[in-house]
This record gives C-alpha cells, structure tokens and sequence, in this order.
C-alpha cells in the first residue's frame, strides 16, 4: 500500500498565484518503493479530478518535483489522487496547501 503525505500543485499567473499572499507550492516527493504515473491535485469543491500534473512524466523513487497549487480560487484545500505505476490508487482528502510544503509517498 502506498501512503502520501502533504503536496502542492496549480496553475496561475504570478500575480494571481500571490494575490492573497499565500504560496501555494508544494515539493512532491516519492519515497516509496513504487513509480508514480500520475498526480492529481482538485480543489475540494471540484467535482472532477483537475488532469494529471505529472502529464507523461514518471516520479521514480527518490525522486521529487515541486508543484504549484493555485487553481485561482482562493482555496487552500486540495484533495489529491495518486496513481502509481503498477495501477495502486491512493486518495487523500482536504490536504491544506496553505499551510504544507511538502507531501511525501511512502510504501
């Protein structure tokens, strides 16, 4: 089973991104024994996951990428969806992008 903690990830213009003076950006990082394939990040008000951020790159093991967040909202919680290589599916919900810096994948 695979365990994430903590990540951030988005999409916005500079100006709106620091609006509200919140940084919304998070270092993804697998510590896991596993390949993650893909990363989604939702604002929890969505009612679709927002595309795979990793797109058609790989996060192997050891490896991390930084992830800007802001979708534009305002919203600071983000559910997030990982997928890694060999189909394993992980959710977790209302991860604070705000307040974390970092989200880490575990086995």
């Amino acid at each position: 089973m695979v365990f994430i903690a903590p990540i951030v990830l988005g999409a916005a213009t500079v100006g709106q991104a620091y609006a509200d003076g919140l940084h919304r950006h998070v270092t993804l990082i697998n510590r896991s024994h596993r390949a993650i394939a893909e990363f989604h990040a939702s604002n929890i008000q969505a009612t679709t996951w927002e595309e795979d951020i990793l797109g058609h790159t790989v996060l192997l093991p050891g490896q991390s990428v930084v992830i800007n967040l802001n979708d534009g909202t305002g919203q600071c919680r983000f559910d997030f969806k990982t997928v890694t290589k060999d189909g394993t599916t992980v959710y977790r919900r209302g991860i604070n992008v705000c307040e974390t810096s970092s989200y880490t994948i575990t086995d």
